[in-house]
């Protein structure tokens, strides 16, 4: 997958953003990419893959760990199998398809993060009734590959690889057990709670790297539904469902979700999404900073990638990905 590259200055905020950003987070790499009316228009890297004098520098090849951005992927997945009938309904309980005994948890609750659920030395437990509250929890993701798994037959991993990105020759995303030249190494804190490494590669964990390019051409795919060089490469319907409001009838300071991505539709205390950002945005926020916003209104994707697992002291993070969201639209504006 090619996209015309035709550089300008019309995004220098949103560069300097970006880099500001990635000293306030003191990692070691950072980069970003700007798509604007099927080109890209701004793209720019910087450090190294890890901070060691000898460590490589992050390029056009270097994949980052995307974190929660994987989400994007599990929820396509979720949406293919609902598009090709392999899922009957979004609202679907939970023990239609799984061995669970929760007939009120539906499956728009797990990709809304309205389900209610968590889990508490071992067991799942109810935190509020779901569909009257919004969590960012772990065990829905845990939920819906399994749910795609069990209806599909095939992993979310083995489903993105057959449907996307084969066709569309990315080979620069994906999950992985071991450590590889082309991966930037991930800044944390030693004792950082939120941090496993995993050997799976089915699509369940949160190994998942990413260049920044493809990430890009990944918001790509979803702002022109599916279809690539004039041909419908993709359902268009599993963008859809993907990318639009999904969320029940939350508390009006609640996040609005469409399958897992963040959906701008109304103003709200709690969002990840910018105070100007149109409506009809959507955005895919990981715990490594890594970025991806959709703003179909100005045909635009918007990526950014770092390698710091979490913040540093002091840094302010709905407010930084809001302030990035907004440089971006008003560079768009001016």
């Amino acid at each position: 997958m090619n996209i015309e590259k035709r550089l300008n200055g019309k995004f220098a905020e949103v560069v300097t953003h970006v880099k500001d950003t990635a000293q306030a987070l003191d990692c070691s790499g950072s980069s970003m990419l700007i798509i604007h009316k099927d080109k890209i228009v701004s793209e720019a890297y910087w450090g190294k893959h890890a901070n060691r004098d000898n460590a490589r520098r992050v390029q056009k090849d270097s994949q980052f760990h995307v974190a929660s951005v994987r989400k994007s992927y599990i929820g396509f997945a979720v949406a293919y199998a609902i598009h090709y009938r392999y899922i009957d309904s979004i609202d679907d309980p939970l023990s239609k398809y799984l061995s669970v005994h929760n007939d009120v948890v539906t499956i728009r609750h797990l990709l809304t993060h309205s389900h209610g659920l968590n889990v508490k030395e071992g067991k799942v437990i109810k935190e509020f009734n779901p569909g009257e509250n919004w969590a960012y929890r772990g065990i829905n993701i845990y939920l819906l590959t399994e749910i795609v798994k069990k209806t599909t037959g095939r992993t979310v991993a083995q489903i993105l690889e057959d449907e996307v990105f084969q066709p569309l020759g990315f080979k620069e995303t994906g999950w992985y057990a071991e450590q590889t030249e082309k991966l930037v190494e991930v800044i944390r804190d030693e004792d950082d709670r939120f941090w496993s490494t995993e050997k799976e590669t089915d699509g369940s964990q949160m190994n998942m790297y990413v260049s920044t390019r493809e990430l890009a051409y990944w918001g790509y795919v979803h702002l022109k539904q599916g279809v690539i060089g004039g041909e419908q490469v993709i359902a268009k319907e599993i963008f859809q469902l993907a990318t639009s409001l999904q969320s029940p009838a939350l508390k009006d300071d609640c996040p609005q979700n469409g399958f897992l991505w963040f959906v701008k539709d109304r103003d709200v205390e709690k969002t990840e999404m910018g105070e100007r950002v149109p409506k009809g945005s959507y955005q895919i926020l990981g715990y490594t900073n890594v970025a991806a916003l959709v703003i179909p209104k100005n045909e635009t994707v918007a990526v950014r990638m770092y390698n710091r697992f979490g913040s540093t002291p002091g840094f302010a993070y709905l407010s930084n990905i809001r302030g990035f969201g907004d440089t971006v639209t008003k560079c768009l504006q001016a």
